[in-house]
């Protein structure tokens, strides 16, 4: 008889799927439960119901119901879903080495509030940069309201504040390459490390390195590419709803349907002038909007 178990999605591939069982340590490699109706896919973050079979091997027969999912949007108006019952986006942005890419935190961001969970910003390398560089990041994040932490996981600061915040919450960690990911992974107590999947065992396609460490009753995955993050085709006043400090300013636009460029009237506009909107928000704003 095989038993089963319950466990949390880390990543898929085209037939198999990495999943943490409750009260393992280590991941299993699991093959999805063959059916005549429709095939259901696990993403990272779904809860499976997992069978334990004789060898060792496992299948996953279903699904539990998400709570949420996070999906990209697409210029053909489809959408892909990346992840399910995450509650908080973990942006990583480094300090220096690699430069701050302030673009793609703020389109990370804006992800996050357009999927209406939250987002945590988190910045890397402080003893890279200038301390005044350190301080305007920190402080203008913290304005909009965003839990910002700054990390040196080498000399352990942040780590603890990091673990506070994360705890009870089911989290997906993002960031470019380099900008220290991997060791926010292994400060926080993560071991898991998971490779990609051998060519022979998952077919033509592999999955993308994935890992998960359970924190204090909830869970972090560090997310596969940066790039599936996409806002596809958004219209400017869904993208301004989505840079909090621009939703007021909005609101004083002579046209209903402003795109915050060069209309007259602009209210945004006016509050960019006027100091009120950070150059750097209202610069990844033009850039993600297209009108650079």
């Amino acid at each position: 008889m095989h038993s089963c178990a319950r466990g949390l999605v880390v990543s898929t591939g085209k037939n198999l799927t990495l999943v943490a069982i409750d009260d393992e340590n280590a991941t299993r490699v699991a093959r999805l439960r063959r059916t005549r109706g429709r095939r259901f896919m696990p993403v990272p973050g779904d809860v499976a119901l997992v069978r334990i079979l004789p060898d060792g091997g496992a299948v996953i027969d279903s699904l539990a119901p998400r709570a949420n999912a996070l999906a990209r949007r697409t210029t053909g108006g489809r959408a892909k879903t990346m992840a399910a019952n995450v509650d908080t986006l973990a942006t990583v942005t480094a300090l220096a080495d690699p430069a701050p890419r302030t673009v793609l935190l703020d389109q990370l961001i804006a992800f996050a509030g357009l999927e209406g969970i939250a987002a945590l910003v988190i910045l890397t390398k402080p003893d890279l940069a200038p301390a005044v560089e350190v301080d305007r990041y920190e402080s203008l994040y913290r304005r909009l309201g965003y839990d910002v932490v700054i990390l040196n996981p080498k000399l352990g600061l942040g780590i603890g504040r990091l673990r506070h915040i994360l705890a009870h919450r089911r989290s997906l960690l993002c960031g470019i390459s380099g900008v220290g990911k991997s060791s926010i992974f292994r400060a926080l107590g993560g071991t898991a490390e998971i490779g990609e999947i051998s060519r022979r065992r998952l077919g033509r396609q592999t999955t993308t390195a994935a890992r998960l460490c359970r924190i204090d009753g909830g869970f972090l995955i560090d997310s596969p590419g940066i790039g599936e993050f996409g806002l596809g085709t958004i219209s400017a006043p869904e993208l301004a709803a989505a840079f909090v400090e621009m939703r007021e300013p909005a609101t004083q636009c002579r046209f209903t349907d402003c795109a915050h460029v060069q209309e007259p009237g602009c209210g945004v506009r006016a509050a960019a002038e006027r100091g009120e909107i950070d150059p750097s928000r209202y610069n990844s704003y033009r850039q993600l909007l297209g009108n650079v």
